[in-house]
């Protein structure tokens, strides 16, 4: 039962882990212009789903619109001829709230490891004695 718990927080572990990289690339690029005639920087969205053992694992990512949005800032040198630069559709807000419930979950899922490590510890004591 302690390995089971160990083993099925470490997926949640990895899960979130791979959901707090992509959270911060996003945040990291929310200000990344590029001409119009590219590709804005694409949000990454991890999809999790649940494993067959009882833990969960990434199953892919989702990308955001490569359109972004157009900002006009006729002074920038990335600027087109009407003045133009494309922005990636990253809502700051929405990304910081994800960001705080990644780190909620990754906490979570290390104090269950902890505890369990804890119960197996006290178990070979009590064995011991």
């Amino acid at each position: 039962m302690t390995f089971d718990a160990i083993g099925v927080a470490g997926t949640g572990l990895t899960v979130h882990r791979k959901w707090l990289d992509a959270i911060s690339d996003n945040i990291a690029n929310v200000n990344t212009a590029t001409s119009t005639d590219g590709e804005a920087f694409r949000a990454r969205y991890v999809i999790a789903t649940e494993g067959t053992d009882g833990g969960v694992f990434v199953q892919g990512a989702a990308w955001g619109d490569p359109d972004g949005r157009l900002v006009h800032e006729p002074d920038h040198p990335l600027a087109d001829e009407d003045g133009y630069v494309r922005y990636p559709d990253v809502d700051m807000g929405a990304q910081m709230s994800q960001l705080i419930l990644a780190q909620r979950g990754y906490q979570a899922n290390a104090a269950v490891v902890d505890r369990a490590k804890d119960t197996y510890t006290a178990a070979l004591q009590i064995g011991r004695n």
